[in-house]
């Protein structure tokens, strides 16, 4: 009964000009149970508290639980509740859930509903709104309980070693005849023994062996740094395949970074230029080469929020990726884009010291086409067209 006040009038004047002692009673009795409505569902609104828990990160494909508790802190009972929560159409469908229940006194209930990671991305959960009204319904709030929470769905991620990645691809560790450093793992033989060498290399077995003080002797290997360069330019793929690109090109740079951080437990970074929608406008993201999961999860997490963007070029971005990065370190471009600039910047890129690979997600052109722009760099060209392409990379 949403218009009790009119109606009540409108009896109250009837009961006045016939004079009906029975229409003053009803008048009186609706009256007062409409007060008592109204105080009833002001008094439970302060006492109904509600929480939203569920995991806030998750990996594409994954189904995250969310449970939302109501608890009435209060003595009197709240004859019904509507829970509204509104959610994303790319977790949900539909894009909000609807509840009615009733929560006695000093009373918990829950309700549960699943979210489907169905596309990356950076997302609100919520807000969630409850109206409370009496048993009649006579008497309704509504109030706003929680605001909208953030959830990240990380980019699928898939096992390169699994298809066939070897540790002697241009993007794995290899050894190097500098003598930057030695690596304890790889040894490669024994010499005699020096004045000023630590006992913890001496081989006791050839020792023992040929008679003499022997020591071993390990490989020499770089401290390799990689740095993924992500084109997000809308310019960089074709028009009619631009979002599944643009998202292929998203999963080899999520499992270009998996692969180097686990795998072969080396630094790596990212950079892109993209729209975040955090602030909703264009950034550039940049995160330096660092070793450990936790970094990866950094990297994963600005892949999801990353978006595409328009007026980008993607050659600052490369010049700018020189600056920072220590000399020898390997940079990889991952772009659907087939430009004589964009090799004009590869190749000063691997002039200036850097290994340099360069990625094309669904390229327009033909193999020969690029085979024949590249060439005169030596800059290594692997094409992916589908995901399972990217056992390509080794």
């Amino acid at each position: 009964m949403p218009k009790v006040l009119p109606f009540l009038l409108i009896l109250f004047v009837l009961a006045a000009l016939l004079r009906v002692d029975f229409f003053f009673t009803v008048v009186y009795l609706v009256g007062a149970v409409y007060l008592l409505s109204r105080i009833w569902v002001r008094w439970v609104s302060q006492k109904v508290t509600v929480s939203r828990r569920f995991t806030d990160h998750a990996f594409l494909g994954d189904e995250v639980e969310v449970e939302v508790r109501l608890r009435n802190q209060g003595w009197l009972p709240a004859p019904w509740l509507s829970v509204h929560e509104s959610l994303p159409v790319q977790l949900a469908a539909p894009s909000g859930i609807r509840r009615v229940l009733a929560v006695g006194p000093r009373q918990d209930r829950q309700l549960s509903y699943t979210l489907h990671c169905r596309r990356r991305g950076y997302y609100d959960v919520g807000p969630l709104s409850i109206q409370i009204g009496d048993l009649l319904g006579m008497a309704r709030q509504r109030q706003m309980q929680l605001e909208s929470a953030p959830m990240v769905v990380y980019p699928k991620v898939v096992p390169l070693q699994a298809l066939g990645l070897p540790t002697r691809a241009p993007l794995a560790a290899l050894p190097t005849r500098s003598p930057l450093f030695e690596d304890p793992t790889r040894l490669m033989g024994v010499r005699d023994y020096k004045a000023g060498d630590s006992p913890r290399r001496m081989h006791w077995t050839a020792t023992a062996s040929a008679g003499r003080l022997l020591v071993k002797q390990y490989q020499h290997t770089v401290a390799r740094e990689t740095l993924v360069c992500l084109d997000l330019d809308r310019s960089g793929y074709g028009q009619r395949q631009q979002y599944d690109a643009s998202e292929l090109a998203i999963v080899v740079a999520a499992s270009l970074a998996h692969h180097i951080a686990v795998q072969e437990g080396l630094p790596v970074g990212l950079m892109t230029d993209a729209r975040d929608p955090l602030v909703d406008n264009n950034v550039r993201f940049y995160v330096p080469p660092k070793e450990g999961r936790a970094h990866l999860m950094q990297v994963l997490e600005v892949l999801a929020r990353a978006q595409l963007t328009q007026g980008n070029p993607l050659g600052q971005m490369l010049r700018r990726a020189s600056v920072d990065l220590p000399w020898g370190a390997t940079v990889v471009v991952v772009t659907g884009r087939e430009e004589e600039d964009l090799l004009d910047h590869l190749l000063y890129l691997k002039r200036a010291g850097f290994a340099v690979s360069l990625i094309l997600v669904r390229p327009g052109r033909t193999s020969a086409d690029v085979q024949a722009l590249t060439g005169r760099s030596s800059v290594p060209v692997h094409h992916i067209w589908h995901e399972r392409d990217m056992g390509l990379l080794a």
